[in-house]
């Protein structure tokens, strides 16, 4: 791993181990994604909606999310369209629309 991917390898180790908790039962998934971290800083609001949705997982989900989102919000503009790009090739490689 190249220094300069470190963050964004770290914010993509944190979604695989937290995601299928975080999206669990959500039709469009990366969407859900994208959704969070469409625009220069992490959609926080919509991340506590989705974390009010599985209660009884927020214990331990809600303190990663946050701490994704501070990470993604010191990212350089660049680095987080890359990450964008990989959700966007990700949703390609699984079929989903």
């Amino acid at each position: 791993m190249t220094a300069p991917h470190a963050p964004l390898h770290r914010l993509a180790r944190d979604l695989r181990a937290h995601g299928p908790a975080l999206l669990a039962g959500m039709p469009r998934p990366h969407d859900e994604l994208l959704t969070l971290v469409w625009g220069p800083r992490f959609d926080r609001e919509h991340a506590l909606g989705l974390v009010a949705r599985q209660p009884q997982q927020a214990a331990r989900t809600l303190p990663a999310l946050l701490e994704a989102a501070d990470r993604f919000d010191a990212l350089h503009a660049h680095t987080q369209r890359r990450l964008r790009q990989m959700i966007l090739r990700h949703r390609a490689r699984s079929g989903a629309v």
